[in-house]
């Protein structure tokens, strides 16, 4: 079926319902002949080397920066988010890009590595190796950062990618990779296919794709999982989370409710890593959440933040709404706060742990407080959670905080800021348990995209140490024995 006799389906502007676009549905056998191109261009793009990789990746980053004003206007109609959000996640996406493009070769690069004594005869070298084709499928809620974290360290580490964007921001994934043709107009190394489940489906069953790598929900990652298991495709995936907010005994009260309600409230809560729960040890909770009542008051949907993207998310935020304020106490909005397709901010004290609001995603901007007797009690409420995406600390005291943070399980924690591991680019970023397994940024994202690839070679003959052939003596092995039992075989502390 050629591209003209696809089906296709439109994408909306979230605020009014407007028609913006129409995109081609990629069915299997337009997916798989686009893997095929792929799959000849990463043959092309792996055998240019680092260099020759970083050039070009840099090119683009140039490309990306000058027509930054084309994907930030992209990226509000289709979010529906205001233009500053927009400019801070491609600004932050922009960052990583460069980051992998100029760290490649040092973290996936041939090296030497100690070979022992026992194996002091032989040469040892570690390397990273592309694996080919990428496939990439990204979410609506950040459809530049969070997807670019896949893709330019895929391509830096050397692969081609096959990128399939949210029905919700088909338009920014187009305009993304028409921009990299742009700079790397060789061969079609970074490409598009559009269209809903089935196409994302076709990706991951793909037998020329060799990796996935999957963000959006944990219903949706166990799907792609089976669908990756029929070729036993690997996968990364970052599926959410229900993340913490420790307010720590000397804390800057000030500095922890503005952080705490961007956390919760920007992009409209519809943010992975965005705050959901609060816990504020007893001497601070009454001014903490008297500070952060007083800012909330004075944020507007419409105004300070967008709308919610996807419309079915409404139904989720109204259950758990209705559920916190049934047994808690709203302070700061409540149900009257849903208003189609905005939601005003919801701050709701008093929660049981055991209910809908603190213990599932809620993905849109309202947030539970609880007091706490102490950041023991913070923290083994923090952990109670099947997600571990990521989670924040503030705190006065430097060494407690980097303790709370040690033992919070997730991914990722930040102290004394907000959301701050994402800005740097050498910060792996994902989580663990409900909230997915793998990581993009940083030496591990570049790691994540490639198969370690180990030669040993012999450089000369071991001599009487014959020990991998059927002609050795005994006497060889006494000697093995000897040598292992000096270098092993005594106590130390």
């Amino acid at each position: 079926m050629s591209l003209t006799e696809l089906e296709t389906f439109e994408s909306f502007d979230p605020v009014n319902g407007e028609v913006l676009a129409s995109y081609p549905r990629h069915d299997a056998a337009a997916v798989h002949a686009a893997v095929e191109r792929a799959t000849e261009a990463a043959r092309w793009w792996a055998e240019l080397g680092f260099q020759e990789r970083k050039r070009r990746l840099l090119d683009y980053k140039a490309v990306l920066t000058r027509n930054l004003p084309r994907v930030v206007a992209m990226v509000s109609q289709e979010t529906g988010k205001p233009e500053g959000d927009a400019i801070l996640e491609t600004a932050l996406a922009i960052t990583h890009l460069d980051w992998a493009a100029r760290k490649a070769a040092k973290v996936l690069g041939r090296r030497r590595v100690a070979s022992g004594l026992v194996a002091m005869n032989m040469a040892a070298t570690l390397e990273y190796l592309p694996l080919g084709v990428i496939g990439v499928i990204g979410p609506w809620n950040y459809p530049v950062f969070t997807p670019m974290g896949s893709i330019g360290y895929a391509l830096a580490a050397g692969n081609a990618v096959m990128f399939k964007p949210s029905e919700y921001t088909p338009g920014v994934g187009v305009l993304l990779a028409e921009l990299f043709a742009e700079a790397v107009p060789e061969q079609p190394v970074f490409q598009v296919v559009t269209g809903l489940g089935e196409t994302g489906a076709a990706l991951a069953t793909d037998p020329g794709v060799k990796k996935i790598a999957f963000t959006g929900s944990a219903a949706t990652a166990r799907k792609v999982m089976a669908a990756c298991a029929q070729n036993l495709t690997p996968m990364v995936a970052e599926c959410g989370g229900k993340d913490a907010f420790i307010v720590d005994a000397g804390a800057d009260l000030g500095a922890a409710a503005d952080a705490a309600l961007w956390g919760a409230m920007s992009n409209s809560g519809q943010t992975c890593v965005g705050v959901e729960r609060v816990y504020a040890v007893d001497s601070v909770y009454d001014e903490f959440l008297r500070e952060l009542t007083e800012r909330a008051q004075r944020v507007k949907a419409g105004e300070h933040y967008g709308p919610i993207t996807m419309p079915g998310q409404l139904d989720i935020i109204r259950r758990h709404i209705d559920d916190a304020t049934g047994s808690g106490k709203a302070v700061v909005g409540g149900p009257e706060s849903v208003r189609a397709p905005f939601v005003d901010p919801v701050i709701v004290t008093d929660v049981p742990e055991d209910s809908r609001a603190v213990r599932e995603e809620t993905f849109g901007p309202t947030v539970t407080v609880k007091r706490v007797a102490d950041v023991a009690e913070a923290l083994e409420k923090a952990n109670a959670s099947a997600y571990g995406l990521a989670g924040t600390i503030f705190s006065g005291d430097r060494k407690r905080a980097l303790e709370l943070a040690r033992r919070m399980l997730t991914g990722m924690t930040a102290i004394n800021s907000i959301i701050s591991f994402a800005g740097v680019p050498a910060l792996p970023f994902g989580g663990v348990g409900e909230s997915g397994f793998g990581r993009i940024h940083g030496a591990d994202g570049l790691r994540e995209f490639t198969r370690p690839k180990a030669v040993s070679r012999q450089r000369f003959a071991m001599p009487g140490m014959n020990l991998t052939s059927f002609a050795r003596t005994p006497a060889e092995l006494d000697r093995l024995v000897k040598l292992v039992t000096l270098l092993h075989g005594r106590r130390r502390g």
